[in-house]
């Protein structure tokens, strides 16, 4: 099995599986790995990389890390943009210090990851305009986003550029509860620390992913980690009405971007969360803290770090959208709990799909690599998104009170179509298969 076999069988969810020695990973076939990247999907029609947007916006992001410290927000902002070819798209994994992150969340040698992932994604670039100017002219609901464990702010590029093509404003938030494979913030430097020459009075400070010791129980972990990230999902919420409120933006990042056009440009009335697996379970608990979401959309959510009582808390309506491979009777009938007659609570499964199909790996990898790592499932991944994004928009019109034509694929909802199910493929416990849908 080749190092690249190994590592992401187990990005951006729950490790089932066992960690293999490294030397079970022989370097001497990296080299034909290489070229099944190269070759192996289902054809060049299928294998195109990242895909673009398909509403009528084009779409631009930016980075903000609001205050420096790690008491700030640190987001990517994914916009409907001012449509030019004078902004380059940005490039998918900013830093190199994420490779290290992703090898220390696997528990795998970070000089090998560095090198595999450098070699196959270092030049990937997402279909969104770095900076590009704002497109004002009309108020844009909005989306905070929340990645799952061990992952970051760009991995699902894929979902908030589809959804800000077709007009939403979407803050993918980058948590710092230790959960992120890595992550970053500013501090100031010691008057002690030695510089050759004048440098700059802010030092970079790194957090890496925190698994819990061997042994020991993971829901207090998980259960501290589930507050802090609801905490960064609605400070965000705060950072973007502010910003649309015209106060001004302190950017601790470089960046040329124009704050300013976002002013009055947000739709306050109409905001809602969303988040895949741990980033569900975040959404989910963010619902309960704050009634400025006005809806919520959980993408094959782990539900773990939820305590029961918290559901009756939330009075929203919620969507979740499962994969067909990776959920099992207990985490789903704790999204059952959260059934009303009060409100609408929803549930489909799509057809083919296993835990990776959310996040943008699904489209980097050839269909061999793609399918021994779980990266792939049995649907074509584009056509997966495309049902992705469009049951989103359509709960989100429905929700939002939007007046666009997403109720189209109102349909998806309710599970009918050629690829999803209403509620789940599981066989759930006679007093938990009423009310799937």
């Amino acid at each position: 099995m080749s190092p690249v076999i190994r590592f992401s069988r187990h990005l951006f969810g729950l490790n089932h599986c066992r960690h293999w020695a490294l030397k079970s990973f022989p370097i001497r076939h990296l080299e034909d790995s290489r070229a099944v990247v190269r070759m192996g999907s289902y054809s060049s029609v299928h294998f195109h990389g990242i895909p673009k947007g398909k509403g009528p916006h084009a779409v631009g992001c930016t980075d903000l890390m609001s205050d420096h410290t790690i008491q700030g927000s640190f987001l990517r902002l994914f916009y409907p943009c001012v449509d030019s070819d004078e902004y380059e798209d940005a490039v998918w994994i900013p830093r190199k210090e994420y490779y290290s992150g992703l090898a220390d969340t696997l528990k795998l040698n970070r000089t090998l990851i560095d090198y595999i992932l450098s070699y196959f994604f270092g030049s990937v670039k997402c279909p969104a305009k770095l900076n590009a100017p704002f497109k004002p002219g009309e108020r844009y609901p909005l989306l905070i986003f929340s990645h799952g464990l061990g992952a970051f702010r760009t991995l699902y590029s894929a979902v908030c550029i589809g959804l800000a093509s077709h007009g939403f404003i979407v803050a993918a938030v980058e948590h710092r509860d230790e959960s992120a494979s890595a992550t970053f913030y500013l501090r100031e430097r010691s008057s002690t620390d030695a510089c050759e020459e004048e440098c700059d009075p802010l030092e970079e400070v790194w957090i890496y992913n925190k698994a819990p010791k061997p042994g020991s129980d993971e829901f207090p972990l998980r259960f501290e980690q589930v507050q802090k990230r609801a905490d960064e999902c609605i400070r965000a919420l705060d950072l973007v009405l502010d910003i649309n409120a015209g106060k001004p933006v302190t950017n601790a990042l470089p960046s040329n971007f124009d704050w300013r056009l976002l002013k009055d440009s947000i739709d306050i009335q109409r905001v809602a969360a969303m988040g895949h697996s741990f980033g569900a379970a975040t959404a989910i608990k963010a619902l309960g803290r704050d009634s400025r979401f006005r809806c919520g959309v959980a993408l094959d959510s782990w539900m773990f770090s939820l305590r029961e009582e918290i559901f009756t808390t939330i009075h929203q309506p919620v969507l979740f959208v499962n994969s067909e491979k990776f959920q099992w009777v207990d985490n789903v009938m704790l999204m059952k709990k959260m059934d009303s007659t009060r409100v609408e609570r929803k549930m489909i499964t799509i057809k083919g799909s296993v835990h990776q199909s959310f996040p943008d790996f699904t489209f980097l990898t050839g269909y061999l690599i793609g399918k021994i790592f779980k990266l792939k499932g049995e649907i074509d991944p584009y056509v997966g998104m495309d049902i992705i994004i469009n049951v989103t928009l359509a709960f989100l019109q429905r929700h939002l009170g939007l007046h666009k034509d997403f109720n189209q694929w109102d349909h998806l909802i309710d599970g009918e179509g050629e690829f999803v199910i209403p509620g789940t493929n599981l066989d759930l416990p006679p007093a938990q298969t009423e009310n799937s849908k």
